[in-house]
């Protein structure tokens, strides 16, 4: 029996070719790698990165933030050999991979690891290392985005912006500021996005997440931002968002971690419609797996559910996903073509 005009079952969010460009380099680990790690060299893990994982997170306030990013920096500290560094990137890619994944761009803020590893410098290059090992090994592009900590001094940023400078064009495509953006002065870290900036490196500092639409604009305006980490939050100003959009700014929006950390209340509430509607180019991704359970295909998935968004709009997100990357133009353009060859009828 059948009328035959039944629905074809929606396209698997898996098999869907996509960028990933906003991926934090200790968040990219494996749970189950975090455990190990740890058990190995007797480290005591916080309950929340064991049994109660995922972690329940709240950026609301300070406390909350702190409690976030202790986390991270007990994560971190499971790393402790070259060798630890190049299984986490491996397992990044691989997972990318699983996911669909056919570029991606990992940040790192070099100086979180430079005391364990010889130096920001030395760090660098085991990175660049571990990056072309495992998008030999894997088939997946990958590239690195040079991240400063807001939280530091802005003259340790000029010193990032700097070495990012010298590894533009050898594996390093970008320079981007992090943590929480409620702590510092954006503006003050301007000279080293202009050092970065000359060198030709793209310009993606982190705003729009926990603090709002104003900050945004500090972002563009101070650091000359031409993708934005997060800025999910420019839907709360149309005038703002046409800027964007008349600019072509990218936003990495991070669904799930939005969520987590008590940006947004709930899946429905994360206002991708009206950022696709405005005409936003949007790039979703992970943020960090470790902390908010949840990897690349799993923003897809859920935003395909909250908001019930097609196939063609699913296709439309990973196609603006390789656009708003730094790929090689061959890559981007391969992404595309299997873009669409995921959308063609079975």
């Amino acid at each position: 029996m059948g009328d035959g005009g039944a629905a074809r079952a929606p396209r698997d969010v898996r098999a869907l070719p996509k960028a990933h460009l906003h991926l934090h380099f200790t968040g990219s680990m494996r749970h189950a790698t975090l455990i190990e790690l740890a058990e190995r060299d007797g480290i005591t893990l916080p309950d929340a990165l064991v049994e109660d994982w995922p972690p329940r997170l709240s950026a609301a306030d300070e406390k909350g933030w702190f409690r976030f990013q202790r986390l991270y920096d007990v994560a971190r500290s499971v790393l402790r050999t070259p060798d630890d560094v190049r299984r986490l990137v491996v397992e990044a890619a691989e997972d990318d991979v699983a996911d669909g994944g056919r570029w991606l761009e990992i940040q790192v803020d070099p100086s979180g690891y430079a005391a364990r590893f010889g130096g920001i410098t030395a760090f660098t290059d085991l990175v660049l290392d571990c990056v072309r090992d495992a998008s030999a090994r894997t088939g997946l592009g990958m590239a690195v985005v040079v991240a400063a900590n807001r939280t530091r001094h802005p003259l340790d940023a000029r010193t990032l912006a700097r070495l990012a400078a010298q590894y533009a064009g050898r594996g390093v495509v970008g320079f981007g500021l992090s943590n929480d953006e409620r702590r510092g002065r954006t503006e003050d870290f301007a000279p080293a996005f202009r050092i970065a900036e000359r060198a030709g490196l793209l310009l993606a500092p982190h705003g729009g997440e926990l603090r709002g639409p104003e900050h945004i604009r500090v972002c563009l305006d101070d650091l000359g931002a031409q993708r934005l980490g997060h800025g999910v939050r420019a839907a709360e100003d149309l005038e703002l968002l046409d800027r964007i959009v008349q600019a072509g700014v990218a936003l990495e929006v991070c669904p799930i971690s939005n969520v987590a950390l008590g940006v947004y209340s709930d899946l429905t509430s994360v206002p991708l419609p009206e950022l696709l509607a405005a005409g936003a180019a949007v790039a979703l991704g992970a943020d960090d797996p470790l902390l908010f359970g949840s990897r690349l295909a799993g923003q897809y998935a859920t935003m395909r559910a909250a908001h019930d968004l097609t196939d063609d709009q699913l296709a439309e997100l990973a196609r603006m996903s390789f656009q708003a990357s730094r790929a090689p133009e061959d890559a981007k353009a391969e992404g595309l073509a299997a873009v669409d060859a995921w959308l063609k009828p079975a």
